[in-house]
């Protein structure tokens, strides 16, 4: 094992893995330190409960790793259509990939299959350890040179450590970078489902004044369900015997597929909205849920992740070839002004969102309601909203640029 390295990525998840492997292709010395040994799916199991909706800039940061097709030979379902209604009037929008000549507006992947494939690239980089299953025990920091032991006694050491160990880093909490903090006052179950209709390729997400519940399809015609509702409802839920949670499930998304004729377990999730007060300090970056953590409402939250790895990639990169030094705080300063601007947009956006639609107040149901159908009236309005979601436009890095927009 080489002890000294360019970078330490602390967590080897979808985001940090996907750093690895974008730096580990461009001869980067890469350390990637992992507490859990991911493990590959057997196509016969059952879906796994946690499943990430793929933009397309994401797919195209996937595609640029080469773990693209890792995940279509294992599991992935791409959706044509999204379609998202109000359940207190009839405010609906409905959104077509033939609309903006695209083959999907993304797709539908279980989180493990996506850690899995990424991890087979990874692994196939010399430049590339991977250290797993290890725990960190001690990081010590410094302007030059950073320094971490593991639980097995080595220790290893970086010009750079980059935080992608999640929502409660002890990286960022070791580091001692604050965070802005505040519950969403929901909780989100998630479950999967079996119908009697097929989802027809569309995601299918349904505005309840206590929270939005979503359907999201999968390719054996199934669908993830996550369903966000406020704290006591989701803990009434979740305490619900099956056949009582089936007939709420069924009521509340008007029996839009169906009869549900099977339930998997399910589990259930507090959401929180965190934002690091910092990304970055000299030698130190954050990705991904370490940095923050948004509503699931748009499934926005991975698709953040990667672009932050894509992003901090592009300025190592850059810094690298004009000879400057890739961890210093002026080089980490223009991964964090760049990726804090589109993160907090995308953050309070999604807090704007949830408090529009989680109330029952009867002018802000008209209100909702005669707007969502007023944008899906509206080709270009609602074809730029579009665009924007699905990651074709934007200041997006090189990786996650879609040829020909």
């Amino acid at each position: 094992m080489k002890n000294t390295y360019d970078i330490i990525i602390i967590g080897g998840g979808m985001v940090g893995l996907t750093l690895a492997c974008a730096l580990g292709q461009q001869q980067f010395k890469i350390a990637v330190v992992e507490a859990y040994q991911p493990e590959d799916i057997n196509l016969e199991d059952d879906y796994e409960l946690r499943v990430s909706a793929i933009s397309k800039s994401s797919q195209q940061i996937l595609q640029h790793v080469n773990a693209w097709q890792g995940m279509l030979k294992r599991r992935a379902c791409a959706y044509q259509h999204m379609h998202v209604w109000d359940a207190t009037g009839q405010g609906n929008i409905h959104f077509d990939a033939a609309e903006l000549g695209l083959d999907s507006l993304g797709h539908i992947i279980e989180n493990k299959v996506i850690q899995f494939s990424l991890l087979e690239q990874c692994l196939k980089l010399p430049d590339v350890d991977w250290l797993c299953p290890q725990q960190v025990n001690e990081i010590d920091f410094s302007e030059n040179q950073q320094t971490v032991s593991l639980d097995d006694g080595s220790t290893l050491s970086s010009k750079l450590l980059v935080a992608a160990d999640g929502a409660n880093s002890m990286v960022r909490e070791a580091a001692g970078i604050d965070i802005n903090k505040s519950a969403y006052e929901q909780k989100a179950i998630v479950a999967v489902v079996k119908s009697t209709l097929h989802h027809k390729d569309t995601a299918w997400q349904r505005f309840l004044p206590s929270g939005p519940l979503a359907f999201l399809p999968l390719s054996d015609g199934s669908c993830s369900i996550v369903w966000s509702a406020e704290n006591q409802r989701a803990d009434e839920l979740i305490e619900m015997d099956e056949s009582l949670f089936i007939a709420e499930l069924q009521s509340e998304f008007e029996n839009t597929l169906g009869k549900i004729e099977s339930l998997s377990q399910r589990a259930l999730f507090p959401l929180v909205r965190r934002h690091a007060n910092e990304y970055v300090r000299p030698g130190l970056a954050l990705v991904g849920d370490a940095a923050h953590t948004i509503h699931p409402l748009a499934g926005q939250g991975v698709n953040l992740g990667l672009l932050d790895a894509a992003a901090l990639a592009e300025v190592i990169m850059q810094a690298r070839t004009n000879g400057k030094n890739i961890a210093s705080l002026n080089t980490l300063r223009k991964y964090e002004r760049w990726r804090r601007a589109e993160n907090s947009l995308m953050m309070y956006s999604m807090s704007g969102f949830k408090n529009l639609f989680s109330n029952e107040q009867a002018t802000l149901s008209l209100v909702r309601n005669a707007g969502l159908n007023f944008i899906d009236s509206l080709g270009p309005i609602k074809h730029k909203f579009m665009r924007h979601a699905l990651g074709l436009e934007g200041d997006l890095p090189e990786m996650a640029k879609i040829i020909g927009w």
